[in-house]
């Protein structure tokens, strides 16, 4: 996983401690689609139980077994028409804290998703682009019909790549909740309401629940 959280690294450094299956498929866990989801998951909860990378305070992480995840579904698969937006200008994106991100809106993801025509905005950092690793990234924050029932509230993250044609996959079995969720100590960019999604997305990182 190239990008586990970059937008959230940006964060991490300007904020202080003071401030999951297709129907067809029939639970093919031998499927490409399925390993690389099933990849996506173990690889995030490494992250989350090294104490160098994990955003849980000791008193979670100490006992962390793994992050509670939908069962992967390729439903969640989408392939996207992908509708650059050149002239669009830079704008400041609100957190939970008083931090902001610099964003542009780099493109417009059109799909079909449970039945439904959806279109979300997709965002590139300019605090990011100037770093190598970073130039081909995008960041795709949404709201569903899941959050403050079985998921986060305040919405889930995605992390893409820019594509060479005009299509762009995203998978929202790789949905995952923003560092703030875990720990106040984060600043966590807010999603734009235009990117609600008028459906449930049962995929990804569910709500996290502290014992």
């Amino acid at each position: 996983m190239k990008y586990v959280l970059p937008i959230l690294v940006l964060l991490m450094v300007a904020c202080k401690p003071d401030k999951k299956y297709h129907a067809s498929e029939k639970l093919q866990s031998g499927s490409a689609a399925i390993k690389d989801i099933v990849a996506f998951q173990k690889e995030l909860d490494a992250t989350f139980k090294n104490p160098n990378s994990s955003p849980l305070p000791d008193r979670f992480r100490k006992d962390f077994e793994g992050l509670d995840f939908f069962v992967p579904d390729t439903t969640y698969v989408v392939k996207a028409r992908f509708e650059r937006t050149p002239d669009a200008v830079p704008f400041l994106m609100p957190s939970t804290t008083d931090e902001k991100t610099r964003e542009i809106v780099y493109g417009i993801a059109h799909f079909q998703l449970n039945g439904i025509e959806h279109e979300l905005e997709i965002y590139q950092s300019l605090d990011l682009i100037s770093q190598k690793q970073y130039r081909d990234y995008l960041f795709l924050p949404f709201l569903d019909e899941t959050n403050g029932a079985e998921t986060y509230g305040g919405g889930r993250y995605i992390d893409l790549t820019i594509p060479e044609g005009d299509t762009i996959t995203i998978d929202f079995n790789k949905a995952y909740n923003p560092y703030c969720v875990y720990n106040k100590k984060y600043s966590c960019p807010l999603v734009p309401r235009q990117n609600y999604l008028r459906t449930s997305v049962r995929a990804g990182v569910k709500a996290f629940v502290k014992d």
